[in-house]
């Protein structure tokens, strides 16, 4: 019975060579799944965190007993695409490269204004509060959304 070969190896190509080469040529989209806002606090990814939503914002809770004073800083991390990170006022002279990868994040809607966040430790939780847009509070107000608006037809 003849032994399979590898059609590769009979060629004599090497097809590390041909993926490296391939990948090489891809150019880098911005992704649908790539998400405008994210919000990162400074608790491990299975924190227990609560989310309390308002007319005009949204609050994130979370037992913090052994947290520090706390700020939230914007990183553009690309045109368009903001995070915001929640850090320890004493750990500010780390810089964000060197941050652990293990931390609890989630989406923000686009209805959210990510530079208006403040961030506190108060009574041993962390209260991280992410303004709504004006717009969407006063749709709020009315009781209406961008679906329900009426539009005169003629």
């Amino acid at each position: 019975m003849a032994r399979k070969r590898n059609i590769a190896v009979q060629n004599q190509l090497n097809p590390l060579s041909t993926a490296e080469a391939a990948a090489a040529t891809k150019k880098l989209r911005r992704l649908p799944h790539v998400f405008t806002r994210v919000l990162q606090l400074p608790l491990p990814a299975d924190a227990d965190v609560s989310l309390h939503e308002a007319s005009n914002c949204f609050r994130f809770v979370a037992e913090t007993p052994e947290l520090a004073p706390v700020e939230a800083h914007i990183v553009q991390i690309h045109p368009g695409m903001t995070k915001v990170v929640v850090r320890e006022t004493v750990s500010l002279r780390i810089p964000f490269e060197d941050l652990n990868l293990d931390v609890w994040r989630t989406r923000l809607p686009d209805s959210t204004r990510p530079d208006l966040t403040t961030a506190a430790v108060v009574g041993g939780e962390l209260v991280v509060t992410v303004p709504k847009s004006v717009r969407d509070q006063e749709d709020g107000l009315r009781g209406t959304d961008a679906a329900s608006t009426p539009v005169l037809v003629q």
